[in-house]
């Protein structure tokens, strides 16, 4: 019996635009489109008739926009929502809204930087890590926080990598940090654009500075640096500290920025004054950089399976034996400051 495909329904207004998402995974072997929708009182219709395992979703739509209609999936007919926005401003942060309530992904629409080609391969991969990760239902509140304690190390340094249900679990990670947390390096796959404006609302909400790193940055106590979408950043041991380089090159694990180079940097630059954690994410990115940080003498943690909105990333890095310790979620925060 041949395997059961991933059956793919995509809403968007825009003819050309779901034609364009159709043929990039129309040859994909194990997903199939069951249907397309302009707007989201036809795609509520196509969602009974056609019971699709993963919705891609426009943000800027007639008659009901993108983000009040996955409020109501999430709320009345959980499903996988991939989210496919423009790369303006304003549907940036309406995107990152998306993925706090409740979508699973969020990529960059066709046109502009972001070429057809670069969407064609990562919309099936994305598509793929949606049909098995764990929806996680937002109540549309903020839970409250408490900041997490311990004997801060000066001259650390804490490496963090990330891709699928990465944005929220980093959120939830550094809003518990102390303001004197040691730097903080952080890579989750995310198109560019986004990553800047994912970086200022990880800012706004913690008690750390949180920004978008730009080549030659100073990584210091009480920063955290985000690598650019699209752009690989590592670690550098300089005279006055420790700085970050911001540079093109070649995807590894099929990722750029990848989080498996920052790890290795990270292992040549800090070795054994830096921890290494791994967050929920598909695939094996950062699995054999944690690796490296573990024999370079770092502490390494991986996210445990109960919490992961997918188990990929972690259990590779635990297959491997890279992880010190595997934790969930909400007590790697301590666990990174009591080393």
């Amino acid at each position: 019996m041949a395997p059961k495909k991933i059956r793919v329904l995509i809403v968007d207004d825009s003819a050309i635009v779901r034609k364009i998402l159709s043929d990039a995974i129309s040859g994909e072997p194990d997903i199939e489109v069951v249907g397309t929708a302009p707007d989201p009182y036809i795609a509520r219709d196509k969602i009974l008739a056609l019971r699709p395992d993963v919705l891609t979703l426009d943000i800027e739509m007639p008659r009901m926009d993108g983000l009040t209609f996955l409020k109501k999936i999430m709320r009345h007919h959980p499903l996988p929502v991939v989210v496919i926005s423009s790369l303006g401003g304003a549907s940036c942060q309406t995107s990152l809204d998306a993925l706090r309530f409740g979508a699973v992904e969020v990529l960059a629409k066709p046109g502009g930087p972001y070429s057809v080609g670069e969407l064609r391969t990562n919309l099936a991969t994305r598509i793929r890590a949606a049909a098995v990760a764990k929806l996680k239902i937002s109540d549309q509140t903020a839970p409250v926080r408490t900041l997490a304690t311990g004997n801060i190390r000066s001259g650390s340094v804490i490496a963090i990598g990330a891709s699928t249900g990465g944005t929220e679990a980093l959120h939830e990670l550094l809003t518990r940090m102390p303001a004197n947390s040691p730097g903080i390096l952080i890579t989750q796959h995310i198109p560019p654009v986004f990553s800047n404006a994912f970086a200022n609302r990880l800012n706004q909400a913690c008690a750390m500075e949180v920004k978008e790193a730009a080549d030659g940055d100073c990584l210091s106590p009480g920063r955290a640096l985000v690598a650019p979408g699209n752009l690989h950043m590592l670690l550098r041991k300089c005279p006055d500290g420790f700085r970050v380089q911001v540079k093109d090159g070649p995807q590894v694990c099929y990722q750029r920025p990848s989080v498996d180079v920052m790890f290795a940097s990270v292992a040549e630059a800090a070795g054994a004054h830096a921890t290494g954690v791994i967050l929920t994410g598909m695939g094996s990115d950062g699995a054999n950089g944690l690796l490296r940080m573990k024999r370079a003498g770092a502490h390494t943690i991986a996210q445990d399976e109960a919490t992961c909105v997918v188990f990929g990333m972690p259990k590779e890095a635990i297959r491997l034996g890279a992880a010190d310790r595997v934790l969930p979620l909400f007590s790697i925060p301590e666990a990174i400051l009591n080393q």
